[in-house]
């Protein structure tokens, strides 16, 4: 017996969850050059950073606008009805995110472990980033 007041589950999950992420991996990718670019090159330089705000200034909130931008992007392409499934879209928008975040960990053990204040900033921006672009995701989708 066919349902007609629930709607149809049509395709399959995985091509929309790997097409939220190829896009989420673009942004991230672009945003992240255009910040190395821009702020590293210029205003960082190869020492680093002196100061707790200069690294929250020139580190972690350009960061966090890129994680933004990246689940915000990951998010939108998401596509009905898997959007209506809060653990799988915001698989869909954070994966991408939280990946880099593993990476960026594993290949700077030594300069943000667990202990550090720049592990537990950088991984606040990526829960403050994730939070942020589902959240304008969905607000957008309620203007739309």
């Amino acid at each position: 017996m066919v349902r007609h007041d629930v709607p149809a589950r049509t395709g399959a999950p995985a091509p929309a969850l790997f097409r939220s992420w190829a896009v989420g991996v673009v942004v991230l990718v672009v945003t992240e050059l255009v910040q190395a670019t821009l702020v590293y090159d210029h205003l960082v330089g190869p020492e680093g950073v002196g100061s707790f705000g200069a690294a929250l200034a020139l580190v972690h909130l350009p960061n966090l606008v890129c994680v933004v931008l990246a689940a915000w992007a990951a998010a939108r392409v998401h596509p009905e009805p898997w959007r209506g499934m809060p653990w799988r879209h915001a698989a869909a928008a954070c994966a991408v995110p939280a990946a880099a975040q593993v990476l960026t960990l594993s290949l700077r053990w030594d300069r943000a472990g667990f202990t550090t204040l720049a592990f537990w900033m950088s991984t606040g921006v990526l829960l403050a980033g994730c939070a942020v672009g589902m959240l304008l995701d969905r607000w957008r989708e309620g203007r739309e």
